[in-house]
């Protein structure tokens, strides 16, 4: 029996997935539970305990406890096969050649002893002074790195750990002149950074005074890759380990530094984690949503304008995956220092409050162009359109990006959508995009024109079936008077005197306006009038019916996201099936110009 065979016998799937996903008996042989790789309300996730297999029917997600615990941990097949392999006793035999991260763990570890073993004294008394409490302090495994150039060198000396060892792990510098080796870390407090999964991959330090650096990171190594590490995340994640569907449980907040995070899990803020110097990554947001979290906010130490530029530079695709905000403490004091001065309330009030990332790119791309010309509407949906263009219907973050887009620049959300769909095929914003996506009265407009082409030839009220919901209340008054007339004067005649008189008579002049053509051209002329007024007809029906429809698309675009499953996949069949009718009636309408 090979190693992989022997973890599988030894485990089973439902305790390894039931540490992720809370678990409910669905039959003989099969749990149910959420999905932990898609956001969803009702179970569609299932474990089958006889054949050790899960599978999602909403993400389609599925394979055995390796595959399970690759996806949630963002681990590759051989972490994973070792992860498993620990917690079933079993030893996994490493291929010649095969790199591994264990023994930068394991010197790691070694480290982190001898920090810990000097932290009485400076380093501990700073700690203190900080307002941190000897809980909080074992709990984070603080320490001290002592002064002196080669105190962990030669402790290693003494305990089997090779100079190899510690330079591969960043724990030792070398002199590129002489070849000399000595400790990074000397005279300062040691915070030991973990990564999602609890291992020791490196360290940062703080120094006591005001020397430089103030603060130190392991550097770039095997297992310390500062882009894809936050540090506190193996804390925080417990806070949402239970997903999306518990409430309040899945908003991290990221701010500054270690002592922030820190002092923040102190005082009861467990979502609190920090990057290691770098803006937050694409590799942060894939890491974080396969963890449960949903929302983030930003706690930086800047006034709004500093903020404002945080939201601006933010990674899109952290925007694109999570609710943002972006936040201070009213105070001005950071973090750590506001809540050691016993302003709880503050931070609590920091957190409720803040710019939201959607709302201000788009406040901020309506004030950086004119809204109300073309080319700068132009220029604010193009400079949008990187978090707009994802048009899965349960994607909520580009939703609500169209959705804040079409308010301030007047446009139809459905068409917005429409115009976002085709892009592929068209790089262009056109003047004739955006006016067919204009929401200034676009149903109204057409109403008039259709009753245009009606008092041109009143017979052509025959092509309509009655059931339209008109808009425009004159139109409306007009379409019931007219039934059976013979004339435009016949309609006319009913609303002499009336206030839609002047609409009528404008209406008709514009309709027939034969300018300077001859008396000899005119039943030519009429002829031709007749005949557009019935193509006209056709034309704005269709396009009255493609709005109906897309109307219809959008009610069932918010509604799908909250139903339940069943109903959710009934739902997406009939945007579907609406969408095609939408393109058949605008092929339909091609055929006919």
């Amino acid at each position: 029996m090979g190693t992989k065979e022997e973890v599988r016998s030894r485990l089973s799937i439902a305790d390894v997935v039931g540490e992720y996903v809370r678990l409910t008996p669905a039959g003989k042989g099969r749990l149910k539970g959420l999905c932990p790789f898609h956001k969803e309300k009702s179970p569609s996730f299932q474990v089958d305990t006889e054949q050790g297999y899960y599978y999602c029917f909403g993400c389609k997600a599925g394979g055995d406890i390796f595959s399970f615990v690759q996806q949630t941990e963002n681990l590759s097949f051989g972490d994973a096969l070792r992860k498993l392999a620990e917690k079933a006793g079993v030893q996994v035999e490493l291929k010649y050649g095969e790199k591994s991260s264990r023994d930068l763990y394991e010197v790691n570890a070694f480290a982190l002893a001898y920090f810990r073993e000097h932290l009485p004294g400076p380093g501990l008394e700073y700690l203190r002074r900080r307002g941190l409490s000897d809980e909080t302090i074992a709990a984070f495994e603080l320490g001290y790195a002592p002064e002196g150039w080669d105190g962990l060198l030669k402790l290693a000396r003494t305990r089997g750990v090779s100079e190899r060892q510690l330079l591969e792990a960043g724990l030792l510098i070398e002199n590129p002149e002489n070849g000399r080796v000595y400790d990074r870390f000397r005279g300062r407090v040691m915070f030991p950074i973990r990564d999602h999964l609890g291992r020791l991959v490196g360290f940062g330090g703080r120094v006591l005074g005001d020397e430089k650096p103030k603060y130190l990171n392991t550097p770039e190594t095997e297992a310390f890759k500062k882009g894809e590490l936050l540090y506190g995340l193996d804390k925080a994640r417990s806070g949402f380990k239970d997903g999306p569907g518990k409430e309040g449980q899945s908003e991290v907040v990221v701010v500054e530094g270690y002592m922030d995070v820190i002092t923040m899990h102190q005082h009861g803020f467990t979502g609190a984690v920090a990057s290691l110097g770098t803006a937050l990554t694409a590799d942060h947001a894939t890491l974080l949503e396969r963890l449960g979290a949903q929302s983030i906010t930003l706690m930086f130490d800047q006034d709004e304008a500093g903020l404002k530029a945080t939201l601006l530079g933010l990674d899109q695709v952290i925007g694109a995956k999570f609710r943002v905000r972006a936040t201070s403490v009213p105070s001005g004091k950071d973090p750590a220092d506001a809540l050691a001065a016993g302003d709880d309330a503050g931070i609590r009030q920091a957190l409720a409050s803040g710019l939201d990332e959607a709302h201000y790119r788009v406040q901020a791309a309506v004030e950086k162009y004119d809204s109300g010309t073309s080319d700068g509407k132009r220029k604010i949906l193009m400079e949008l359109l990187p978090r707009m263009q994802n048009l899965d219907p349960l994607d909520e973050g580009a939703e609500r990006m169209r959705t804040l887009a079409c308010e301030p620049l007047g446009l139809k959300p459905e068409a917005l959508f429409d115009w976002i769909a085709g892009r592929s095929k068209r790089k262009m914003l056109t003047d004739t995009h955006l006016a067919a996506m204009s929401t200034s009265h676009a149903e109204e407009d057409r109403e008039v024109a259709l009753l245009k082409q009606l008092l041109v030839d009143p017979s052509l009220l025959a092509k309509l079936d009655g059931s339209m919901p008109w808009r425009n209340e004159a139109v409306r008054k007009v379409m019931l008077a007219a039934q059976g007339a013979q004339s435009p004067d016949a309609i006319l005649e009913v609303f002499r005197g009336q206030p839609e008189e002047p609409l009528l008579i404008r209406l008709m002049f514009e309709g027939r306006d034969a300018g300077t053509i001859g008396r000899a051209n005119s039943e030519q002329y009429e002829q031709k009038v007749n005949g557009y007024a019935a193509a006209a007809v056709d034309d704005i029906q269709v396009t009255m019916s493609i709005d109906a429809m897309r109307s219809e698309v959008d009610l069932l675009k918010k509604q799908v996201s909250s139903a339940p499953l069943p109903e959710q996949l009934s739902m997406l069949k009939q945007i579907q099936e609406l969408q095609r009718a939408i393109e058949a009636e605008k092929r339909g309408r091609r055929s006919l110009a």
